[in-house]
């Protein structure tokens, strides 16, 4: 048995199918014996950006179950490679000869089947009533699965164990019916049955043309729903722009709307009827599967024909229409003729191969009214 501490990570931060990837399937191509575990090749001097890995595997639900405001769900596949992200640096962190899954959790509120970054989840593992490990389990995105918390784990073999996934409670602002929900901690134990065997069979996706640019599906398991960005949010949009693969997507709410969306505290600019302020929203994803990228520190400039100008820091907000987004109260937002959006830190989160050169060096952006 390997036991692991508790290791907590640190945030610097204070269209759904693929676009021309071709892949297959396999199953039970992973093992290389009794020795340990290999995870696939890795693509050669990867591309800068969102590229095709050489695979990807699929995953095992353990369980699905409510815990207080959230629905939890717990999956496992093989261990996989995977970039640590503090501030503006990746660390790799590889397959250790000792791992033997990598566990996945999820927590999504059930209604909306909005899926929430940022509530700080753990995950406790036991086998015959023994700690195995305990870990502050990494945020992360990959291309199967898009948004998730996820690390590689150690187990004792065979057997029956017990996890239990708990969330520390949700971060950041939200607004409309997700208001004041989702602050609680809350956990559920989950009891599965691990077969070495059983891992070996799972499914691969294989790129047929690793190392291009694109992505493979995004394909969660049916019983966890995809972090993907709304396909029609609510607002006017004013404009859309990439940057270092980053998708932004520029939105103005205005009248009832916006005030459904914007307190007193959030725009100084805005008068004490918090209903005099309008709503700036920008979703960010990734390309070819739409899904979200959290974790940002993003500062907006709204240009008006006039000359003036209002500059924000935008908000990390969770919200049921615009999924979790970045947003703040801005006044006479109708007026505004461009927005700018400069990136102060990029996506805190670990990526899966494909994503590991993406989403890092984001420049700033302008768009114009559309």
């Amino acid at each position: 048995m390997r036991r692991r501490s508790l290791l907590v990570r640190s945030a610097a931060v204070a269209s759904a199918a693929t676009a021309g990837a071709v892949a297959t399937s396999a199953a039970g191509c992973l093992a290389i014996g009794n020795d340990g575990y290999e995870p696939p090749a890795r693509v050669e001097n990867p591309p800068q950006g969102v590229y095709r890995p050489v695979a990807a595997p699929r995953l095992r639900t353990v369980g699905v179950a409510d815990a207080g405001p959230f629905r939890l769900a717990l999956a496992y596949g093989p261990p996989v490679r995977f970039w640590e992200v503090v501030g503006e640096q990746t660390y790799r962190r590889a397959v250790d000869p000792a791992d033997d899954v990598h566990l996945v959790a999820l927590a999504w509120d059930a209604e909306t089947g909005v899926v929430l970054p940022e509530v700080g989840l753990t995950v406790e593992v036991t086998h015959d009533d023994a700690l195995v490990a305990q870990e502050a389990v990494y945020a992360m995105v990959s291309q199967g699965m898009g948004f998730h918390y996820g690390d590689n784990f150690a187990l004792d073999g065979d057997g029956a164990y017990a996890a239990t996934v708990a969330v520390g409670g949700l971060q950041g602002r939200r607004t409309g019916a997700f208001a004041g929900r989702f602050g609680e901690r809350a956990s559920h134990t989950f009891a599965f049955e691990y077969r070495r065997a059983e891992r070996d069979a799972l499914d691969v996706v294989r790129a047929d043309d690793p190392g291009t640019r694109g992505a493979l599906s995004t394909d969660p398991p049916a019983s966890m729903p995809a972090a993907v960005v709304p396909s029609d949010p609510p607002g006017a949009r004013v404009g859309r722009a990439r940057t270092a693969d980053v998708d932004l997507d520029v939105r103005a709410l205005t009248g009832r709307a916006a005030r459904e969306r914007v307190d007193a505290d959030v725009d100084a600019d805005v008068d004490a009827d918090a209903s005099a302020g309008d709503y700036l929203a920008v979703l960010a994803r990734t390309p070819y599967n739409d899904l979200v990228l959290p974790g940002m520190g993003l500062r907006a400039t709204v240009e008006r024909a006039d000359g003036t100008t209002t500059e924000r820091i935008l908000d990390r907000t969770l919200d049921p229409a615009l999924g979790y987004h970045y947003g703040t109260g801005v006044r006479a937002l109708e007026d505004a003729t461009a927005v700018g959006i400069e990136t102060l830190t990029p996506p805190q989160v670990a990526r899966h191969e494909g994503y590991e050169t993406a989403f890092l060096d984001i420049g700033a952006v302008r768009v114009t009214r559309e």
